[in-house]
């Protein structure tokens, strides 16, 4: 009963306290409404996504008084940095720990920044305060180069998720994560979480999308050695992906990633080459505003890891797939003022540690349109098939 009571009371101080005139900031630039790009925030719209790919530039549109008059044409020099912080706090309960019940309100702190730096030149990055209780620094950072050689053709330089062109983990709605997205077997530290890199982009008018990646293929790690180099290997990990619109409704896409790393014993001593390959189909189906279904299946294959850092004997050819199913429910489009999301996951792995089954159900309420509350349920599996609940509530707002 205590927990009920707690988590209504939780909900309530946040509805009477989150009546905040707040604007993000390509909205505060544009003098245009959030719901213009999101709905509901942070999940993007065609025409988010439009506007994200052109550079944070809408292209019918002229910034007011975006530059400084400097009398310098080889000069672009914004005249307001353009900043603005996301903000999220829950109540969580887990039948699986020994606290039960918790306050993890602020969950994140980010400050995040994007822009325009010259005429087809554009940047952005996000650097967490608090994540989770401590400061994780620098995740997104990148500067984007558009309309190359005056082509279609945008190039990403710098810091970003390898996952991002399929379904970009952090738009979406529900606490719970695209899980394969992040499974990394044994010491692996490749997965489709962040690198660094670079991306190029070519849009077809027939609406068919490439996507091509080169990374580093260790995740984000500090400089090491004299040379103060980020890759800890000599190798570099590929990536591409191509996608098809098929009518109003449809899009298919094909996914792929291969590469090798070093695998290392406790004494950082490389002992072999693990080779990774990566592959899977995607497919998002819309119905208009309401309804949308994005689906995700990978196979990954290692050809040799070790299952910990202190581990004796390494596994070959260790196998993982897995997916994920995502639908979210807006019944007024644009107009709702609440929204359903379901998000099933899936992960099965040779080591079974890395094993996953969860459902999840999340339900929010468009206070603002840039302030949000929800509640969500999820269902989940751990490897030795025991099921267990965990529920939070809470909300999450940009300004």
């Amino acid at each position: 009963m205590y927990k009920i009571i707690s988590i209504v009371a939780f909900t309530l101080l946040f509805t009477l306290t989150s009546h905040v005139q707040a604007i993000p900031a390509f909205a505060r630039k544009y003098q245009l409404s959030c719901q213009t790009c999101h709905s509901p925030a942070p999940r993007l719209k065609p025409f988010g996504n439009e506007f994200a790919g052109n550079g944070f530039k809408m292209l019918d549109q002229v910034a007011p008084r975006y530059y400084i008059p400097t009398g310098d044409p080889a000069l672009s020099l914004i005249r307001d940095l353009p900043l603005a912080v996301r903000l999220e706090g829950f109540l969580k309960a887990d039948d699986d720990t020994r606290q039960k019940l918790d306050f993890s309100a602020p969950y994140l702190v980010k400050l995040m920044s994007g822009g325009e730096l010259a005429n087809n030149i554009s940047y952005y990055f996000y650097f967490f305060f608090d994540e989770r209780g401590k400061v994780a620094g620098l995740e997104d950072a990148f500067v984007m180069f558009n309309d190359v050689f005056g082509t279609p053709l945008e190039v990403i330089v710098g810091q970003f998720q390898v996952s991002d062109p399929l379904f970009k983990r952090e738009l979406r709605l529900t606490l719970s994560d695209y899980q394969i997205y992040r499974t990394t077997p044994g010491v692996s530290t490749a997965n489709l979480t962040y690198d660094k890199g670079v991306m190029l982009a070519y849009g077809f008018d027939t609406g068919t999308d490439l996507v091509f990646e080169i990374v580093n293929g260790n995740g984000l790690n500090e400089a090491q050695g004299n040379a103060r180099f980020f890759d800890r290997d000599k190798y570099k990990n590929f990536a591409g992906r191509i996608s098809q619109e098929i009518g109003k409704h449809f899009r298919l896409g094909v996914f792929g990633y291969m590469g090798w790393e070093d695998m290392f014993s406790y004494n950082a001593a490389p002992i072999s080459a693990n080779k990774i390959r990566f592959w899977g189909p995607d497919m998002t189906v819309s119905f208009g505003e309401k309804l949308a279904l994005n689906l995700q299946y990978l196979f990954r294959n290692d050809s040799e890891v070790f299952e910990s850092l202190y581990a004796n004997q390494s596994w070959k050819n260790v196998n993982t797939q897995g997916g994920f199913a995502e639908l979210v429910f807006m019944p007024k489009g644009d107009d709702s003022k609440w929204y359903a999301v379901g998000l099933l996951n899936y992960v099965k792995s040779d080591l079974e540690l890395l094993n996953h089954k969860s459902a999840s159900l999340h339900l929010g309420y468009i206070l603002r349109r840039n302030i949000r509350l929800a509640a969500e349920y999820t269902r989940y599996e751990n490897p030795y098939n025991f099921a267990k609940n965990r529920f939070s509530v809470g909300f999450s707002t940009a300004f």
